[in-house]
């Protein structure tokens, strides 16, 4: 297995690096230098190849008594750590010019003659990347500006490493013999593999909708800390969506709030037109939906049918139980009747808040984080097929007419939701009932909290053709 080492001084975005790769916090980050001692070591995937990736811990000279053991320690661990690898990212702040400890620590990674890359963090727009001129003293061309916080430029750095460690596709053997990559067939099912969506999103877009009156501005108003949304007793105050962004996390976060939804009986007039502005913005802009329900009285249908646009869109979903401070009965026993009700978002969770009062805010930010990470989430390929595969034998698809049903192999061909296509033998025979089996055990294993998975069936040479994917049944 080839070897990655991540090496550079302290608090220049090492860690960060690291979980940027892995698409998880694994490794712990802070603005503290020295946060990391210890080497940490993970599994990452390139082109359907596993990868073995280290983040060492920064390296700094230290001449007071108490810290010089310890620096000197960890000094020794990263310089060891180098030295077994296939490729060396030396990480620098580019917030800073050239210093003279990088640059000799530097010289010393180069004598070990292995494979070296100048990651130049921190360059977080365009005007800052032009920074990246005053790092040619290094004197290497293998030079790249990255911002890990903004998720840019990791896309460039990605490819390279590819092509530095000659990583080529992985190859799989079909049914009918033929030796491929998976590139090479998914290009014959027709499966064109979005690449925009390697990288994160520049922003989280968060549609709260909602029922009239259920506090979908107040939510908004708190999210912001600021009276933004104008908050009425008088349903339907809000007519056109409002949208308004804050950074969270390193994340950017927006927020918009759609016209409350009434019965198709009670709509007129102005708000025919604000249901049909929302639609569109589900449909065209939104990644995430709060879906706010109202505490203080019974759930009903309209709350149902408005859950359903989730599904229709294909969003994330975090279920938002407001003015849970003046609840009408106990919260768990609202919590029953919401899994009831919503047994199609069964895989969403629940996060109680009063937005009057401002409480559980934080959880509720908290919770929106954790599903984009799962909306982006793209399960690697090999992982994918031995969880999809070891479910098929135990549990195999009953036969069709006495012929035996077969899934060949699996792979995810979108992010945000994930979609996933089954290569099969007789992809007919594939009933709704096994595809919710198989989500299920994906779920097990990968969590997917807050996300909506999708499953097409294919045959070998067939080609996709739009709205042929298969979600969770709601029956």
């Amino acid at each position: 297995m080839k070897k990655i080492a991540i090496i550079g001084r302290p608090n220049v975005g090492k860690s960060s690096l690291f979980n940027r790769f892995l698409q998880s916090r694994k490794a712990i980050t802070s603005d503290l230098a020295g946060t990391t001692h210890d080497v940490k070591r993970d599994c990452i995937e390139l082109e359907g190849l596993s990868l073995s990736l280290s983040d060492t811990g920064g390296i700094e000279e230290r001449n007071h008594q108490e810290t010089m053991f310890l620096f000197k320690s960890i000094k020794e661990q990263a310089l060891k750590e180098a030295g077994l690898a296939d490729l060396i990212l030396f990480v620098v702040d580019g917030k800073l010019a050239p210093l003279d400890e990088d640059l000799s620590l530097f010289r010393d990674l180069q004598k070990l003659k292995i494979p070296l890359f100048l990651v130049v963090n921190k360059l977080d727009n365009a005007k800052e990347e032009e920074r990246i001129h005053s790092f040619v003293v290094f004197g290497i061309s293998e030079i790249f500006a990255v911002s890990i916080t903004h998720n840019r430029g990791f896309a460039a750095l990605k490819s390279a490493i590819i092509k530095v460690l000659n990583i080529q596709p992985l190859r799989y053997e079909f049914s009918d013999g033929f030796m491929g990559s998976l590139e090479e067939e998914m290009l014959s099912l027709g499966l064109h593999q979005d690449k925009t969506q390697e990288e994160e999103y520049d922003e989280i877009k968060t549609a709260i909708i909602g029922r009239v009156n259920v506090g979908k501005s107040s939510l908004l108003n708190a999210l912001l800390g600021e009276e933004r949304s104008i908050v009425s007793e008088v349903a339907g105050t809000t007519i056109d969506p409002i949208d308004e962004s804050f950074y969270y996390e390193g994340k950017k976060l927006t927020f918009i709030d759609t016209a409350g939804l009434r019965r198709k009986g009670k709509i007129e007039g102005i708000e025919k037109y604000a249901l049909q502005r929302t639609r569109e913005m589900l449909d065209q802009h939104a990644h995430i939906a709060l879906l706010v329900l109202d505490a203080s009285a019974p759930l009903v249908e309209l709350d149902e049918k408005i859950g359903s646009l989730v599904l229709e869109y294909g969003l994330g979903v975090v279920i938002v139980l407001n003015k849970w401070d003046v609840r009408h009965k106990e919260i768990e026993e609202i919590k029953k009747d919401i899994k009831e009700r919503f047994k199609y978002l069964s895989y969403a969770p629940i996060v109680t808040i009063s937005a009057k009062n401002k409480k559980h805010i934080m959880q509720l930010k908290e919770a929106i984080i954790k599903v984009y990470q799962q909306l982006i989430y793209r399960i690697p390929t090999a992982m994918l097929n031995k969880t999809i595969l070891d479910a098929y034998s135990k549990h195999p698809i009953p036969s069709k007419k006495g012929k035996i049903v077969r899934i060949y192999y699996a792979t995810q061909y979108k992010i945000a939701p994930p979609h996933i296509s089954l290569v099969m033998n007789r992809p007919k025979a594939l009933h709704f009932s096994y595809k919710r089996y198989l989500i299920n055990q994906l779920r097990k294993e990968f969590g997917f909290s807050g996300v909506p998975i999708f499953i097409e069936a294919k045959k070998k040479g067939e080609r996709s053709v739009d709205g042929e994917c298969m979600q969770e049944e709601q029956n």
